[in-house]
């Protein structure tokens, strides 16, 4: 199943949290998988939650090549990303010895993707040019910043990839927002949003108690136990 418009308004008013707590409803999988840890970072955590199918590449960028100056540019994958439903959010692997070393994002890069339908950014490797892609308001998630591109390079492009502990194909449905990375099988995808909303609902009726003038304890377990 492919993202609609209304899907992507659904879960762009989600965070990332939530979306979790509602996948695991669903027992489809185990609630220590699925979504990035600590060492995939959110760039802007002011921007707006973002969800789109994985467009994957693996690259390096530490080591100079063995003849000539640089890597000869790889253009042919931009057709390879257009095979993929849109919207589209590049999920990309530093494979190196030294990740991050070098930035294969920047803000050309950026505005080329984009162009493509592009959506978002992510990889356990680095960004740079951070100014201009908050300015251009595209979601970045990362392991590290840099300055160089180094020696940068596309390695190879539409197999599965891991970045913070999480597993992805080409076309997985990815959400984002400051916290991370979660991803969504395409079997509970319609479901989500509305499993997502009840759950919003029976928090903000534990919050509302606890913020209330009186709570006992039968209460709280009550009202705690639609959330267990």
């Amino acid at each position: 199943m492919t993202l609609t418009a209304e899907l992507v308004a659904a879960f762009s008013a989600l965070d990332t949290c939530t979306i979790a707590n509602a996948i695991e409803t669903f027992d489809c999988r185990l609630r220590n998988e699925g979504f990035t840890d600590g060492s995939v970072r959110c760039m802007f955590d002011d921007l707006p939650p973002v969800i789109g199918h994985a467009v994957t590449a693996r690259v390096r960028n530490s080591h100079p090549p063995s003849v000539g100056r640089q890597y000869y540019d790889r253009t042919d994958w931009w057709q390879y990303i257009l095979t993929v439903p849109p919207p589209r959010l590049l999920v990309v692997e530093d494979t190196d010895d030294r990740p991050g070393l070098g930035a294969f994002l920047g803000e050309v890069h950026a505005n080329v993707l984009r162009a493509l339908g592009c959506v978002g950014f992510a990889t356990n490797g680095s960004v740079r040019d951070l100014g201009a892609l908050h300015k251009l308001r595209f979601p970045c998630f990362a392991g590290h910043v840099a300055v160089s591109h180094a020696y940068v390079h596309l390695v190879e492009f539409g197999q599965p990839v891991t970045i913070g502990g999480l597993n992805v194909a080409s076309g997985d449905i990815l959400h984002g927002d400051r916290h991370g990375l979660v991803s969504i099988a395409p079997a509970i995808l319609p479901k989500v949003p509305f499993v997502a909303q009840r759950i919003l609902a029976a928090e903000r009726r534990v919050i509302a108690a606890c913020q209330g003038p009186q709570l006992s304890i039968d209460q709280l377990r009550h009202i705690v136990k639609p959330l267990a």
